[in-house]
């Protein structure tokens, strides 16, 4: 793809965004960054937490790959330096510009042989993953690491890095081995289960010295790990929630790095993920066909006749519309739905539900024909928009988000946000986020936001089901409460952002941030999991690392691991 760039005259979006000089300088790496690219929360997470960062005070800058839509949708983009054949066969240039939304100044790392292709960020477009990822976010990991160390003559230097899942695990590993003056690295884990398992024979072409090809390196069971190389090699490790941080220390979520969690656990933290609060907004959605806000609830019931006409729902203001909206694998649930759903519509033959989503195929094709069984109640809408999603939280009543594991989760944060009711799995980030009505004194429950069940069974998803639409039915008064709760809630990055400038300011106490929350003041949103290990992995925890035990987690199958 052709984008008309300008060459290196003029000012450089370092001079032209630089912030105090005193306030700590922050890069944020990611392998997408809405609206730039998006496949998933992690692009809206990208886009919205450097934002909440830098109005505290930080001086941010964003680095992702120069795929053909970022190219094409990035804000005065042109040519800011030529690194040239950062590893073999891949000339990098870096493209200066600014996100449209936020306006943060943002380096694209073009590399046309690695980058301009049809298809998602990682895949074709027949849905196989690209036989070169491996070298792809090599490339963006060591074209970052030059920029992060001033290697690219751009006259701005980091303080902190933030490396984002395993696309940008191989920073934390780059830049320890310069050693000297180095800036400090954040690695976050939004999802262990995705890991960037590939062959070590390919480690040189990487750019990889051999002696970290070792189980206490990046080796992982006879391959190279860039999620193992983030967390091993970082000087802080984050995930996306304060469950989710304790429950990758266990075989059943660790995915077979649980040994090395627990050994960082000094300086593991979970820090639950925000959401935008000016996108996700029904007082101001311009998706909605009718705002509303908590106040007034008007708007919410029109909504959700827009909703049933526009999916050929029966119009009935009273029957109860439940939502799914999330990707259609077995990790949501969605096989368990799938069979338990017949059940379900005869059970509560006034209930009405709505499917948005895509995943894998056999569960697409039979959701389209379940829809075929109950026409007026039930609607599959197999894709992603974003437009829709917003209007179908906007006009549901209730939100089925079941996991077998959730790092975090954003759906029920936006259903919340919306006043639809979450009926969710109480593990990861929604046990975190979702406080469940208990059933015999839901009217009592002050801080309850939603229904919640612990076992990822047919069995317990029903019965919080059935606890939800009593409520709804039978319970009115409380079904307000419930969703006053839920809006009323701040979702919002605020909170989250401030305890990530605490964490950014331990690794470079000589910056100001003056935004950020002191220790002493960290709320229970903030864990750190404690154990006694430090960045030196102690020998004893070494040999956890790649325990063929742990590699049997119930929740990591080997097709996660790639």
């Amino acid at each position: 793809m052709k984008t008309m760039l300008s060459d290196r005259s003029g000012p450089s979006s370092a001079q032209a965004y630089r912030q105090d000089s005193e306030g700590l300088r922050l890069l944020f790496v990611a392998s997408e960054i809405y609206p730039l690219a998006k496949t998933g929360g992690l692009a809206d997470v990208c886009a919205a937490l450097p934002v909440a960062v830098a109005r505290l005070g930080a001086d941010v800058r964003l680095v992702m790959p120069g795929y053909p839509q970022a190219l094409a949708h990035v804000v005065a983009p042109r040519i800011a330096a030529d690194l040239g054949e950062v590893l073999p066969g891949a000339h990098v240039r870096i493209i200066a510009g600014r996100t449209e939304d936020s306006g943060l100044p943002i380096w694209l790392v073009e590399c046309a042989a690695l980058y301009d292709r049809v298809g998602s960020p990682y895949q074709d477009a027949n849905g196989a993953d690209w036989g070169d990822n491996a070298l792809r976010f090599a490339v963006l990991c060591h074209a970052a690491a030059r920029l992060a160390c001033d290697e690219a003559g751009l006259g701005w230097r980091a303080d902190v890095v933030h490396a984002n899942d395993w696309h940008a695990g191989l920073l934390p590993l780059l830049l320890r081995a310069r050693r000297a003056e180095r800036p400090k690295t954040v690695f976050t884990v939004h999802n262990a289960t995705f890991q960037g398992n590939f062959p070590l024979a390919g480690a040189a072409r990487l750019g990889l010295p051999g002696d970290v090809l070792v189980p206490d390196g990046i080796e992982f069971f006879g391959q190279l790990s860039f999620l193992k190389a983030g967390v091993r090699y970082a000087d802080k490790v984050t995930t996306v929630s304060p469950t989710y941080a304790r429950e990758i220390r266990t075989s059943e979520f660790g995915c077979g790095l649980e040994g090395l969690f627990d050994a960082r656990g000094d300086d593991l933290s979970g820090i639950m993920n925000g959401i935008d609060a000016q996108v996700w907004n029904p007082a101001a959605d311009r998706y909605l066909p009718s705002r509303y806000s908590r106040h007034d609830m008007a708007g919410k019931r029109a909504c959700k006749t827009a909703v049933q006409q526009a999916l050929a729902l029966r119009i009935d203001a009273d029957a109860p519309l439940a939502l799914f909206l999330s990707r259609l694998t077995s990790q949501k649930m969605a096989d368990v739905l799938l069979a338990q759903l017949p059940g379900i519509m005869q059970r509560f033959p006034q209930l009405q539900f709505a499917l948005h989503g895509q995943g894998e195929h056999a569960l697409e094709s039979g959701f389209a024909r379940l829809a075929q069984d109950y026409p007026g109640r039930m609607a599959v809408r197999i894709g992603y928009e974003e437009a829709q999603a917003h209007r179908l939280h906007g006009g549901a009543d209730l939100l089925l988000h079941g996991s077998r594991f959730e790092p975090c989760g954003l759906t029920q944060l936006y259903a919340m946000r919306y006043g639809t009711i979450p009926v969710v799995r109480r593990v990861g980030g929604l046990a975190d986020s979702v406080l469940d009505a208990d059933a015999e004194a839901a009217a009592g429950s002050a801080d309850a936001t939603g229904f919640t069940f612990d076992e990822p069974t047919a069995e317990a998803v029903d019965a919080a089901l059935s606890r939800c639409l009593d409520v709804y039915g039978n319970h009115p008064e409380t079904w307000t409460a419930l969703q006053q709760r839920g809006m009323a809630a701040d979702f919002g990055w605020g909170p989250s952002a401030r305890r990530y400038a605490s964490l950014y300011a331990t690794l470079a106490p000589a910056r100001s941030m003056p935004g950020r929350v002191a220790p002493d003041e960290r709320a229970p949103a903030q864990t750190t999991v404690q154990t006694t290990a430090q960045t030196a992995v102690p020998a004893t925890a070494r040999r956890h690392f790649a325990s063929p035990v742990s590699q049997r987690g119930a929740s990591c199958s080997p097709s996660c691991r790639e």
